[in-house]
């Protein structure tokens, strides 16, 4: 609850913090959405992500739960914003951007691994 007036702020998806961005996943199983090219998801992203670029979400939004947070993140922040935006003019309601994106994650020092 202490993130909703976060959440909500403007009616637009907004963005979270990496600690906002935890708590969200750890509270609520918020889901983490790379919307990153294939290859840079690839060599290294937050570990429990999903890899949707932001070509193909149109297409896999519907893959989506609609019923738990996303937490929508690029390398900085600036393409997730959009996506997020879209993804909450379709029906998703809690959507939010990580606010500076993977790089403000790693340099948080969170863990990210590489997929295969």
């Amino acid at each position: 609850m202490l993130l909703w007036p976060t959440l909500m702020r403007g009616g637009r998806a907004s963005s979270v913090s990496v600690s906002e961005a935890v708590q969200l996943a750890n509270q609520k199983q918020g889901v983490f959405i790379d919307v990153r090219p294939h290859e840079r998801f690839k060599a290294g992203s937050i570990a429990q992500a999903r890899n949707i670029p932001l070509a193909d979400i149109d297409a896999k939004m519907s893959s989506l739960p609609k019923d738990k947070p996303l937490i929508v993140f690029c390398d900085q922040g600036r393409i997730s914003g959009s996506a997020a935006g879209k993804l909450r003019k379709n029906g998703f309601a809690e959507v939010v951007s990580l606010e500076g994106g993977l790089n403000k994650w790693t340099e948080a020092g969170m863990p990210t691994s590489a997929k295969h």
